[in-house]
């Protein structure tokens, strides 16, 4: 199937906050929706047990579930699930080899433990090729716009202005996937782009040349997407820091990040790079991680 957008539920809430999140992407771009769901076959299941309490009985009633939420709240969009038989990992990037991009819940950071968790999402985001949004538990529509007056009505949202998109560049890369994303996410929400490059200081290099060397970059590497996108509005900001927390920063008020995941071709497997990790720990908005070469 060509032209749709994929969803991996697992019954979480965050989950189901990507499902409902894919669902209005797909709205905006006018495509389809599938919904995925992977499960396990029990090659030995016991004999006395129904069709509802065996485990393809739980994939299948989670799907259901999913799907039939999305379609609630989007009685017009072409909504499918689809039950894969396999583990989580391997389903989704199979899913992913035929989505234009995968929506995944994502757990972000354990204040607990402090540590990332998530792992099939992590996982599935470092070795997709196509774009993989990553969403947290409790996002709504009403989240990637401008906060509204009190008292406003569901059906009154959409007309509110979307947050604006943030655009993490690293000009030492070829990166013209996440640019473009960036670019078509920012055009079909008509709000502002935000493009933050995060430069590191060059050993023997003056501060003011580092900043005019970097400032440079951006300019020449952003020249072709402003003519192909001359109506949107595009704001640069060029800082010396560490990428991961700068980026961060930049998006306490964004609708939705992107980022890039260089695709190595390393034999020991793909993985995210130290800044899409940051990024994916820490920002409170949705975040796009975009593979390129």
């Amino acid at each position: 199937m060509a032209g749709h957008i994929a969803a991996g539920v697992d019954g979480s809430p965050q989950s189901v906050a990507a499902a409902h999140w894919a669902a209005q992407e797909a709205v905006r771009r006018g495509a389809e929706l599938v919904v995925v769901h992977a499960w396990l076959p029990n090659v030995r299941p016991a004999p006395i047990a129904t069709r509802d309490s065996t485990e393809q009985g739980w994939a299948e009633r989670v799907l259901r579930e999913a799907v039939g939420s999305v379609r609630a709240a989007h009685p017009t969009l072409p909504v499918t699930g689809r039950l894969i038989g396999d583990s989580p990992v391997p389903a989704l990037l199979s899913a992913a080899e035929e989505a234009d991009t995968l929506v995944l819940g994502s757990l972000g950071l354990s204040r607990a433990a402090g540590v990332l968790v998530g792992s099939v999402s992590l996982r599935v985001t470092g070795r997709s090729p196509c774009p993989v949004v990553l969403v947290r538990a409790g996002r709504s529509a009403a989240d990637e716009h401008l906060p509204a007056a009190p008292g406003l009505a569901p059906d009154e949202i959409p007309t509110i202005p979307y947050r604006a998109v943030v655009l993490g560049l690293d000009v030492r890369n070829s990166c013209d996937e996440p640019v473009g994303f960036a670019f078509e996410a920012a055009r079909r929400r008509a709000t502002e782009l935000r493009v933050c490059h995060v430069y590191e200081p060059v050993s023997g290099e003056s501060a003011s040349e580092g900043a005019a060397a970097a400032e440079h970059a951006v300019i020449a590497l952003l020249r072709p997407w402003r003519e192909k996108y001359p109506d949107l509005s595009v704001a640069t900001t060029v800082v010396e820091g560490r990428p991961g927390d700068e980026l961060v920063r930049a998006t306490a008020e964004a609708g939705l990040v992107v980022v890039g995941r260089r695709i190595t071709g390393s034999r020991f497997g793909e993985r995210l790079g130290r800044v899409a990790h940051a990024v994916v720990q820490h920002a409170e908005c949705p975040v796009a991680v975009v593979p390129h070469e």
